[in-house]
């Protein structure tokens, strides 16, 4: 089996998207298919490590006139995030195009913003099979299998954005998580059966653009945490602000560790008892290890995430990250001083999801 992958990273949006698309392709490959993937070259992306991992990469360059969006439009509007796509849809479609024709992918996984039903029509024969991963449900796709992690997503929004004839898997049940987050979750559960505070986890995401993370590091400082704790920051190899970060966590009076790009990122979850998190793709890897989280939202697309948590009690949420410096040290000190408070947010985010939403996925697309 063929599987093509049409994602980006970038400053702007994010690692995310590559990063879920890694793990799908992960589980594919293990299992025979011959997984490809098409980038566009944004400051930030993830090119060299895809490569890293063993994969295949076109790389689509970055246009920078002023954009007017070429595919057929009919009644469609353009989209919120067209902007980060770097090219028009007609642009990516055409040169998509001369990557899939000799290829033929018997799927062609899309998850991006800003591609919508135009461009997914505009491919259409050169691929057997489309999946988009989505969790905006404000366009329209043509696809035949649509996968929306989102946590109490209904089929319902999508079905006026679909055909029909298309599967849709909506639901934090279905979050595409690494393996390692199933197999350490029972480990996870057990030791929080007594809460602690001795090691709080920092991660705003792979790039936090706009340095959320020396925010949380300075607000620490009015409101410490107990003088055993271990604070562990991460970041990934693209984030704009890592020198400045680390110089706040060498000043701070915690031993205080920064760690760039990681891989065992399940085992840093497992081994913390508390999160101070963004609202992005780690959500539902702090979920199925019932990491007890302090959730920030870092951009408009992640309220829904954040909100849907919060009333399910997983999270405490910061609407803003100017709501850092006043509240962040009023809801630490809630936690720190009731060990019931973290217990029921844990087991709130324990069942939120199991980790094993990718065996599913990967059963519908032939695995």
């Amino acid at each position: 089996m063929k599987v093509a992958f049409r994602a980006d990273a970038s400053l702007q949006m994010g690692t995310g998207h590559i990063m879920r698309c890694l793990t799908l392709a992960d589980a594919l490959a293990a299992r025979g298919a011959d997984c490809q993937f098409i980038c566009r070259e944004h400051p930030g992306n993830l090119i060299g490590h895809i490569r890293s991992k063993g994969y295949l990469v076109h790389t689509l360059s970055v246009h920078n006139e002023p954009l007017a969006e070429g595919l057929p439009s009919g009644d469609l509007p353009s989209l919120a995030h067209s902007h980060w796509l770097g090219a028009t849809q007609e642009q990516d479609a055409e040169i998509c195009a001369a990557v899939l024709a000799p290829l033929q992918p018997d799927w062609l996984i899309v998850d991006h913003y800003a591609l919508d039903a135009r461009w997914e029509r505009a491919l259409k024969p050169h691929y057997r099979r489309l999946m988009a991963i989505d969790d905006l449900a404000d366009r329209p796709h043509a696809c035949d299998l649509l996968l929306d992690q989102i946590f109490g997503r209904d089929a319902e929004d999508y079905r006026a954005l679909v055909a029909n004839s298309c599967q849709l898997f909506c639901g934090s049940q279905y979050a595409l998580l690494r393996p390692e987050f199933a197999a350490l979750r029972s480990y996870s559960l057990k030791r929080r059966a007594k809460p602690q505070f001795k090691q709080l986890l920092i991660t705003m995401g792979g790039v936090d653009k706009d340095n959320a993370t020396g925010q949380v590091l300075e607000a620490l400082r009015s409101c410490p945490p107990p003088t055993d704790c271990q604070i562990t920051v991460v970041l990934g190899t693209t984030a704009p602000w890592l020198a400045e970060v680390e110089q706040l966590a060498q000043d701070m009076r915690w031993p205080t560790q920064v760690k760039v790009g990681v891989s065992d990122m399940a085992q840093l979850m497992a081994d913390s008892d508390l999160a101070i998190g963004a609202a992005g793709a780690t959500s539902w890897e702090r979920c199925c290890l019932g990491l007890p989280t302090i959730m920030l939202v870092l951009a408009d697309n992640q309220r829904n995430v954040a909100q849907g948590l919060e009333r399910a009690g997983a999270v405490q949420v910061l609407q803003r990250p100017q709501a850092i410096p006043d509240s962040l040290p009023r809801l630490l000190n809630s936690l720190c001083s009731s060990p019931a408070l973290q217990a029921e947010m844990s087991e709130a985010a324990a069942r939120i999801t199991d980790g094993h939403g990718v065996t599913t996925v990967i059963q519908h697309l032939g695995y």
